[in-house]
């Protein structure tokens, strides 16, 4: 009885194993550089959902092989290449963060802020990512000041800062015709102080002297009270 019930616990574990081994078999069923070579293929035809995917997998099923490295920067550019910039910005700095001596961390950092240089929207409307562009600008020109994107990354960040000067303009326009004659001007000032050389100098001092000349007309008071009951059009 006692050698009936060892051979068949004996039995039992060799199942156990034969399937444990066919499992991972089945989980890891592509090498490392098939799976890359699938994914690449993928990215190349423009399938960049599919090529997330497998690179996953590779990222996954190996995260100790040096083309999980591979895996990590092309998942961020598959995400860019689909305009998911979110998305990519969260792969880009992940990348980063872990291989922050990586040859291409200059490239990944020019990445990140084009992600948000290319959803600035038109003056009227949020400024929020052309602020986030010229952070990320600067960021690249500090630590690679000699890199083949700063130049480029030096006039992108022109382009955000004359975005900001026009949605000052924008708004102040608006305070001003609607006689809001205080706040345009500080508007207007803003575009001077912060925003000088863009090609809204003229424009801002000639609504300053108007602003300035309305508020002396009417008195600081009646033009304090509408200013505090202005709408914002931002």
């Amino acid at each position: 009885m006692k050698k009936t019930l060892c051979v068949l616990m004996a039995t039992m574990i060799a199942a156990l194993v034969f399937s444990s081994g066919c499992s991972t078999k089945n989980k890891r069923e592509k090498l490392a550089p098939e799976l890359a070579a699938e994914a690449m293929e993928a990215f190349d035809d423009k399938r960049y959902q599919a090529a997330i995917e497998t690179f996953n997998k590779l990222r996954d099923w190996y995260p100790f092989d040096k083309l999980a490295t591979l895996a990590e920067f092309k998942i961020a550019e598959a995400h860019f290449n689909m305009e998911e910039y979110e998305e990519a910005i969260v792969s880009y700095e992940e990348f980063v963060k872990l291989h922050p001596r990586n040859e291409s961390v200059a490239y990944v950092l020019n990445q990140i802020a084009l992600c948000y240089f290319n959803r600035i929207d038109t003056v009227d409307r949020d400024q929020n990512t052309a602020r986030s562009a010229i952070e990320a600008f600067g960021k690249l020109m500090r630590q690679f000041p000699d890199s083949k994107y700063a130049r480029d990354a030096e006039e992108k960040k022109t382009v955000c800062l004359k975005s900001l000067a026009g949605h000052e303009i924008y708004v102040g326009r608006f305070y001003y015709k609607s006689k809001h004659f205080k706040g345009a001007k500080a508007r207007f000032e803003t575009v001077l102080k912060n925003y000088p050389g863009l090609g809204f100098d003229k424009e801002a001092g000639d609504y300053i002297a108007l602003c300035t000349e309305k508020i002396a007309k009417e008195g600081p008071d009646a033009s304090g009270r509408r200013d505090e009951m202005i709408i914002m059009p931002e």
